[in-house]
């Protein structure tokens, strides 16, 4: 599979601005993409890792800078395993 390069013009000055180098910035921005992606449910967490060029065990323990959950279940899924739960409980009693 190939891959292409997406550039993103910012102004000079932001990566000091917010305090970080220049590989700095556009490693977070590139992180960010990857970690929205994968919020949204767009992609699943290893391609979201690669995306972001980091190991996926990485990229799931930083989404949490960010408050976003590595549980990435749709509110139908929840539900489901919510009741599912219910159910093996019930089962077991």
């Amino acid at each position: 599979m190939g891959t292409k390069t997406l550039k993103i013009p910012y102004p000079d000055d932001l990566p000091n601005t917010l305090g970080t180098t220049t590989e700095e910035f556009e490693q977070e921005i590139r992180f960010l993409v990857a970690a929205k992606l994968y919020e949204m449910g767009h992609i699943s967490s290893g391609r979201a890792a690669e995306l972001a060029g980091l190991e996926r065990v990485s990229f799931l323990e930083n989404l949490n800078r960010y408050r976003i959950s590595v549980f990435n279940y749709s509110l139908e899924e929840l539900d489901r395993e919510i009741i599912e739960s219910k159910d093996r409980a019930e089962q077991a009693s």
